[in-house]
């Protein structure tokens, strides 16, 4: 059974500065269906407003490119729940609320910022681990 996931702002942009890494790596199975990715408005929307913050030798128009990619490989959800604040950054509860709703791993490099995920039976893990446990499953 191929593996959920909700991949984190951070790794996303980590893997747009540098083709080196984990992050990269990860970004680039995307389309070889080794596990399944997930998305909601409002990351896709955070996807759009950190990328676009300037820090990338990226034009406006790659970023789409690049964004349009990732939502065309995942599985789309709407999410309602009502139970924010829970996680140590409020502004990560959404992407802890996919996570639920998916029963998927949040894959991050902010491992300490999910640790209350757990509580909800969502396990938070680096993109270097998850990559690891990719290759176990081969």
């Amino acid at each position: 059974m191929k593996p959920n996931i909700v991949i984190d702002t951070n790794v996303l942009l980590t893997a747009l500065k540098s083709s080196k890494g984990a992050s990269y790596r990860l970004l680039a199975m995307i389309e070889k269906k080794r596990f399944i990715s997930h998305v909601s408005t409002p990351l896709v929307a955070e996807y759009e407003a950190v990328l676009k913050r300037g820090h990338l030798a990226l034009s406006e128009q790659q970023i789409d490119d690049i964004i349009d990619f990732i939502c065309a490989q995942s599985i789309h959800h709407k999410i309602f729940y009502l139970w924010r604040p829970v996680l140590k950054d409020a502004d990560d509860d959404f992407v802890l609320e996919l996570a639920v709703k998916a029963n998927a791993m949040i894959v991050t490099w902010n491992l300490n910022d999910f640790k209350r995920a757990s509580s909800f039976g969502i396990r938070a893990i680096s993109p270097r681990d998850f990559l690891h446990s990719l290759e176990n499953l081969s």
